[in-house]
């Protein structure tokens, strides 16, 4: 089956939902949603979608920096010049706010929405492609499975270090020739990191010139510079921020996973009337234009106006005795329309034929507090108006809306299902792997007997997940894996006590059935 953005959007949603709920006690059906700065207009709207699948009323899409000054923000005193530097898994964003007197002023927005951790991911995985390759002649670009398992030790390696200067990357069995399995064992230090990831993090640097630029500030003028996403974790990256702002003006009070929630949090608290009104000031992130002759995007809003904000230009006719005008809407910061994103078209008919230059013809630009685009023109001498209507794919009808939220809520019970199913299957093959480990390195110390039962309900759990039984029925044979196997550590661990007392050095075994007590531990 096939899901839309809209419908994957709304699975995460219903995920966050239903853990709000369990945490408060109580069902959730308002909700405010944050968004990377730098999304536009028909990426807004399908958020908004998503929620409403997700079953939940949208009351305000904010910007995820503007949420991050709001929290950072809500106890400062006096006036302050805030940039907000937020690097995510798949998105940046760098925001600049004035704060003060309980208004939250977005001055200046920039970003890239193709840029974030999961670059960093993507350059660890090429490394250690092109590394395994020099070393075997192997490449793992054509093999799923292999590239998932890099994807994720090339996140893990990452995160590491962050706290530390190397780490072992080490991942068996990634594949196979005719010469028997391959193993990949590669370190990678934070030093080689950071070379692969320079030129990534230093567009996040030109995009914070940009938005000082726009701004018309410089880094002097900046009382406080927020990090905002996880990957803000990297040393590198405060490093850079802070040889352009300095190092003491880099606020690390507020943890840069939570940071964001925290201020969707308090517009959610406003706007439920139980926090005093701050005023909240955002920005439009690109410039919307409409296509004239000769296909020039002519601006109507430009990027980093605040809003909620309507502007009005009048244009006319190109060409003589026209009955109708075509208003071809696009935003971004090209001069061409081409080359803008395409965000509709609409007709302006019933003009009454006039020569070419006498028609006036008011567009009107409208953007909400969510952010979303309203466009409607009217002929002032017959006071025809007419409306855009979005002909895309990720704006949905209600109804389409409506059949998708029913849908979600209809999985919802199957993906939890699916999920424990995973988890249980697992467990299993976890505890399966121990208990024969274990087998192993007793050796002569289990009777023959008991060795026959454990093996016996090894088998038992075994058949269980290749005749993928249901949940109920593996964990009772983990169950009954546990029990018979249980029993063989403790006696393992007598005749160990007694050696002991012998003087035969039983301290040994004691050690090697470690691993095993831990894992029944869990």
């Amino acid at each position: 089956k096939e899901y839309s953005p809209e419908q994957i959007s709304a699975f995460i949603l219903q995920k966050i939902k239903r853990d709000a709920e369990e945490y408060l006690g109580g069902k959730i059906k308002k909700a405010v949603i944050t968004v990377p700065a730098y999304f536009n207009n028909l990426q807004r709207q399908a958020t908004k979608d998503a929620g409403k699948i997700a079953g939940l009323e949208v009351l305000r899409i904010i910007n995820e920096p503007t949420a991050a000054a709001l929290a950072y923000g809500l106890d400062r005193g006096g006036e302050q010049k805030i940039v907000v530097y937020d690097l995510g898994g798949g998105t940046f964003d760098v925001s600049i706010l004035e704060i003060g007197e309980g208004v939250f002023e977005v001055v200046a927005t920039d970003g890239d929405t193709q840029l974030g951790g999961d670059d960093f991911d993507r350059r660890v995985m090429d490394w250690l492609i092109e590394e395994f390759k020099k070393d075997t002649g192997i490449d793992l670009r054509g093999d799923p499975a292999a590239l998932q398992r890099l994807r994720d030790a090339a996140e893990q390696a990452k995160i590491e270090l962050s706290s530390r200067m190397e780490t072992q990357i080490s991942l068996p069995y990634i594949t196979a020739d005719a010469s028997g399995p391959k193993h990949l064992e590669k370190t990678l230090t934070r030093a080689k990191l950071e070379s692969l990831i320079e030129d990534l993090l230093q567009r996040t640097m030109r995009i914070v010139d940009a938005a000082l630029s726009a701004a018309k500030l410089s880094p002097e003028d900046i009382d406080q510079v927020v990090l905002v996403g996880g990957s803000t974790r990297i040393p590198k990256v405060q490093e850079l921020v802070a040889q352009k702002f300095g190092k003491a003006k880099i606020n690390k009070e507020i943890n840069p996973d939570e940071v964001v929630a925290m201020g969707a949090a308090i517009q959610a608290a406003i706007l439920a009337g139980e926090m005093d009104e701050i005023v909240l000031l955002d920005v439009t992130p690109l410039t919307l234009s409409i296509e004239t002759l000769g296909g020039i995007a002519t601006p109507i809003i430009e990027r980093n106006t605040t809003i909620p904000v309507e502007r009005t230009k009048t244009f006319t006719t190109a060409e003589d005795f026209q009955t109708q005008v075509e208003i071809h809407v696009v935003q971004g910061e090209r001069k061409m329309a081409a080359d803008n994103k395409s965000l509709g078209k609409f007709v302006l008919s019933g003009l009454p034929p006039a020569p070419r230059g006498v028609p006036q013809i008011d567009v009107t630009f409208s953007i909400d507090a969510d952010g979303i685009l309203q466009v409607k023109a009217k002929d002032r001498a017959t006071g025809k108006e007419a409306a855009i209507t979005i002909k895309e794919t990720s704006r949905l009808t209600p109804e389409e809306i409506e059949r998708m939220r029913k849908e979600a809520e209809e999985h919802a019970e199957e993906d939890r299902r699916k999920a424990e199913e995973a988890e249980t299957r697992n467990q299993a093959d976890m505890l399966i792997y121990s208990v024969e480990k274990a087998l192993g390195e007793l050796g002569d110390k289990v009777s023959s007997q008991k060795r026959a039962e454990i093996e016996a309900a090894i088998r038992s759990l075994k058949e269980k997940l290749e005749a993928k039984a249901d949940v109920a029925a593996i964990r009772a044979a983990m169950e009954e894996l546990r029990r018979v196997s249980g029993e063989v550590a403790a006696e393992a661990y007598r005749q160990a006590g007694s050696a002991e007392a012998a003087g035969s050095g039983g301290k040994g075994d004691q050690d090697k059935g470690g691993d095993y007590i831990d894992y029944q531990k869990e």
